[in-house]
């Protein structure tokens, strides 16, 4: 689901095809995670896309090799057979809202960019519009974005994101995820050792 960033703070870009973009990815995403956890009450990670197009499975691929992670108030929406996009994220967020009052929402999502800018995650803290890429009002999500620029925009998104490689949306997926569950790992085991 195409999204248009929005109440950015700070961000990070990692190119997945630099050396040790796995190294680079965990140690953004453990410094963003840790400074912010505590100000909640757990955590939300919101996976959102489809996989009706290769381009917008993205979420739906972190979520579905995300979701047997067993940590304290840490939960996982939108995977590859339950995925949340367009037609029922309001909902899901409504749900989410119920369920979890106060969880740190991490949104993650694919998006389009520049030529040059294929194969970049962009991490950060602030919310992102889903869907306004494709001409969708939906509400702004996120306490922290996870975004995957898996093609270039232009004219005809939706064709675009169509016809992108799976190969470079399974790379992404695979250091994405990779990364959450190793920073959660780190972030659980040093919560335990000083508790």
């Amino acid at each position: 689901m195409l999204f248009q960033q929005k109440h950015t703070i700070s961000q990070t870009y990692i190119n997945i095809n630099a050396p040790y973009p796995f190294k680079e990815f965990s140690d953004a995403f453990y410094q963003y995670f840790s400074k912010k956890i505590p100000l909640y009450n757990g955590a939300v990670i919101l996976c959102i896309g489809t996989d009706r197009a290769t381009g917008d499975s993205l979420g739906p691929l972190i979520g579905y090799k995300l979701k047997h992670i067993s940590y304290p108030n840490v939960f996982v929406y939108g995977t590859l057979d339950q995925p949340v996009h367009a037609k029922n994220l309001s909902e899901t967020l409504e749900m989410i809202d119920e369920k979890h009052p106060k969880a740190l929402i991490i949104a993650i999502d694919a998006c389009l960019g520049k030529m040059d800018h294929i194969g970049y995650i962009t991490l950060g803290e602030g919310s992102i519009k889903p869907g306004a890429g494709v001409q969708k009002n939906l509400p702004p999500v996120g306490d922290l974005f996870i975004t995957g620029i898996v093609n270039f925009s232009g004219f005809m998104d939706m064709i675009i994101l169509q016809n992108t490689r799976l190969s470079l949306v399974m790379q992404m997926a695979d250091i994405i995820s990779s990364g959450i569950k190793y920073s959660l790992w780190r972030y659980f085991q040093l919560e335990r050792q000083l508790s």
